[in-house]
């Protein structure tokens, strides 16, 4: 069952979790880039193939056609529906209030114009994971703060079920979140094809949204070519809990975390032995009753950790290390204590905010930083939809005034066609 970790341990089970996935990509990326380059010279033919091969679907038209979207909301159950619209509602308040706005300045007693300009990324595609499962949740992630942000064309590639066909939901929630043409591909072909474009599926400028391994080492390989939001890694959560805190909702959540695949991290540190042993039994108890037991225990016993911890303190640094991409604060003072928080993806406190109030309704986007790069990068927002373009404008007699400092800072770097185009201008 899960590991308790102690005082002797703490270095490497952070080293050991830290490198989980360290290496992996090394494994795909022969595969990865001859889909990529066949993608690449063949486009529409390659694409299809690689549904046939990896999909089992033969798919003659890419592209969902209106019908279809028409159909998936005849058929869709009203009740979950309702609740998409519910949760677009909340994922829109929330990222409205991200939006910026260009400026412009002019400096006191200067002749000088300085400003910004911010203008929405004209194309972008939104990669779900689909196939035997789907994932609306992360199409309103994806493509509401792009429509907010005013991305002009949203495309939207997902892997066909068995039937050829894109499920209701997924079908459903791209409509109402904005999105404008949705393509039957996934993959690392699908990544190429959004990238490189092809006869049918368009090129776009950057490409967002999480998947296998396939599909996150084809984003690293087209990255530069397109933009990208991040490479996702196995999904994790810590859990800081006190001895107030309750071993059910404890190990439910940490339950919710494992039953994504084999290596995602679920690790709850506390002060309390007597807490750990409750929180062990309860994952027992849980994990025999839900259907993806076998996925559970393999991730609770490869990835998952209880550590017990000498005091608060020590909890805080432990968590501000590994830079969670869900940290849960299940303590009697949640509220101060996120204020020492650092590094994490997304925090939640007390008992009654888990974790998938943030991954399904809350509003806050689910699409967060992994395998501790939380301490230098943030959850998808509307700032990922957009460009920032400097504007600069100086008289003639605002360069003069200065012309001397920029000649010899270009030339103290060596650079003297830089200083040459200063100095040309008298």
């Amino acid at each position: 069952m899960i590991k308790i970790i102690n005082n002797a341990d703490k270095g490497n089970f952070l080293s050991e979790l830290q490198q989980r996935n360290a290496g992996s990509y090394n494994d795909v990326y022969e595969i990865v880039d001859k889909i990529i380059e066949d993608v690449r010279k063949n486009k529409d033919k390659a694409v299809k193939k690689y549904t046939s091969d990896f999909d089992n679907v033969t798919i003659d038209n890419l592209e969902v056609t209106k019908e279809e979207i028409e159909e998936a909301f005849n058929t869709i159950d009203k009740d979950i529906l309702e609740t998409i619209k519910k949760a677009k509602h909340n994922i829109e308040q929330y990222h409205k209030k991200q939006l910026r706005k260009s400026y412009k300045y002019k400096p006191v007693g200067k002749d000088i114009i300085l400003g910004q300009i911010i203008s929405p990324i004209e194309k972008v595609g939104i990669y779900v994971p689909g196939g035997k499962a789907s994932y609306p949740s992360t199409v309103l992630m994806n493509a509401i703060p792009a429509n907010i942000a005013g991305v002009n064309e949203i495309i939207m590639i997902t892997p066909p079920q068995s039937d050829g066909k894109i499920k209701d939901s997924i079908l459903v929630a791209a409509s109402l979140a904005g999105v404008d043409r949705i393509f039957k591909v996934g993959g690392a072909q699908g990544i190429a094809a959004l990238a490189y474009g092809t006869e049918t599926i368009p090129k776009v400028y950057k490409i967002t949204g999480p998947g296998n391994i396939y599909v996150a080492a084809a984003k690293r390989r087209v990255s530069g070519f397109v933009g990208i939001d991040m490479i996702a890694g196995p999904s994790e959560i810590l859990i800081i809990a006190d001895e107030h805190a309750n071993p059910a909702y404890i190990a439910a959540d940490m339950i919710s975390q494992a039953e994504h695949d084999e290596m995602a991290a679920s690790i709850l540190i506390t002060e309390s032995i007597t807490l750990a042993n409750k929180v062990i039994k309860q994952l027992e108890i849980q994990m025999n009753e839900l259907e993806r037991k076998e996925i559970i225990q393999k991730s609770l016993n490869n990835q998952g950790a209880i550590i017990i911890a000498n005091n608060i303190k020590e909890c805080i640094d432990l968590a501000n290390e590994i830079a969670p991409e869900h940290l849960e604060l299940l303590t009697l003072n949640c509220f101060d204590m996120y204020k020492e928080i650092k590094n994490a993806g997304a925090i939640f406190l007390g008992e009654y905010s888990p974790e998938p109030v943030g991954d399904y309704f809350a509003g806050p986007n689910h699409t967060l930083p992994t395998s501790s790069t939380a301490k230098f990068s943030s959850a998808l927002s509307v700032d990922d939809f957009i460009k920032k373009t400097s504007l600069i404008y100086y008289s003639k007699e605002a360069l003069l005034e200065n012309r001397e400092d920029i000649i010899r800072f270009a030339e103290n770097e060596g650079l003297t066609g830089h200083a040459n185009a200063i100095r040309i201008r008298n």
